[in-house]
């Protein structure tokens, strides 16, 4: 059974009023980043959709639509997703649910199409699936759920309603997190919902006491660097292929020793961690911490963007730099 929250109260409810009052979009683009509950949205939707006895905004749960929604067996609801070791989305996995599109639903009613992560279509794939989009067989309804639109084709997007999914306020987020059990002290919730964007599933993730404690030892060790002025000790631990949590947890502290020095305290991201901000604030002249933004963000744009790049010699001359650019200010003092 897929979990609901309480955040998507709102915008189920506004979505479905306006498929009960026949101004409900054949197409729904659904902005969010991940772990808003996206999923659980999208899954709401389609059965109501789906339902052949709804009650309201309610599906009913009793008809047969809905027994096979529950065990996520109903075959007129197609996901599109990549085919296993691909992560793209190619036109062969479009065209093959197009076809089905325009045949007669197995259950005689709506057909629903699920895509969860739309940036992964290809162009190809993208231009297939826009024409459906643009004369799409009756009774059937798209789904799209993306976290950055602007990769998408224009034409896309047009032809879709567009519908953000912001993060809950942080006290709602909060509030629900205690409530799930995680007991971590009141700072620690915050930090990790700030470094998750506010999305509670996310920030949920992250204060799992294997994740929690990992997040602890990576500022534990970018502390000594700073202190020993050995940057290097840090490559095992960015040097994960499969886990840029690291990386990003140390872009964080380099944006919240920015603010640091700007007065701006009161808007940390790590504000668990504010004797580490102060350090590298103290440390580094802005410019250098503007450098260092900028460099381990190209970091991660050639990671993404060249396939079988060298990560461990990049992150080697990356963190070397750093190192160097630290006994440059303290020569420089």
């Amino acid at each position: 059974m897929v979990k609901w929250y309480p955040w998507l109260n709102s915008p189920y409810r506004q979505i479905l009023t306006s498929y009960q009052q026949k101004r409900g979009h054949h197409a729904l683009l659904l902005h969010s980043q991940s772990g808003n509950g996206e999923a659980s949205l999208c899954y709401a939707l389609s059965r109501w959709l789906i339902c052949r006895q709804p009650d309201g905004i309610k599906s009913c749960g009793n008809c047969h639509s809905c027994q096979l929604m529950k065990i996520n067996n109903h075959p007129d609801v197609y996901q599109l997703q990549p085919e296993q070791g691909r992560k793209s989305l190619g036109i062969d996995s479009v065209r093959s649910i197009i076809d089905s599109l325009y045949a007669r639903a197995s259950q005689g009613g709506a057909k629903v199409i699920h895509l969860s992560q739309s940036e992964l279509l290809t162009e190809q794939a993208a231009n297939a699936l826009l024409k459906t989009l643009e004369e799409p067989p009756d009774n059937t309804y798209f789904i799209l759920i993306c976290q950055t639109p602007a990769s998408l084709l224009p034409t896309l997007r047009s032809r879709c309603l567009y519908w953000p999914l912001p993060a809950p306020e942080e006290e709602l987020s909060f509030r629900w997190l205690r409530k799930a059990g995680y007991q971590h002290p009141p700072l620690s919730t915050r930090t990790a919902l700030r470094l998750c964007g506010g999305a509670p599933l996310a920030a949920e993730a992250l204060l799992k006491p294997v994740r929690w404690q990992d997040r602890l030892t990576f500022c534990r060790r970018l502390q000594e660097a700073h202190e020993t002025g050995n940057f290097l000790e840090l490559l095992p631990i960015l040097n994960r292929e499969q886990d840029n949590g690291p990386l990003h947890w140390m872009l964080s502290l380099i944006s919240d020793a920015l603010k640091y020095q700007h007065g701006a305290k009161e808007f940390l991201l790590n504000a668990d961690r504010s004797q580490l901000v102060a350090l590298i604030a103290a440390r580094w002249a802005t410019s250098i911490l503007h450098v260092q933004w900028q460099q381990w963000l190209y970091y991660i744009y050639q990671c993404q963007e060249i396939s079988g790049i060298n990560r461990e010699l990049l992150l080697t001359k990356y963190l070397l730099n750093w190192e160097q650019a630290v006994k440059d200010v303290r020569i420089s003092l």
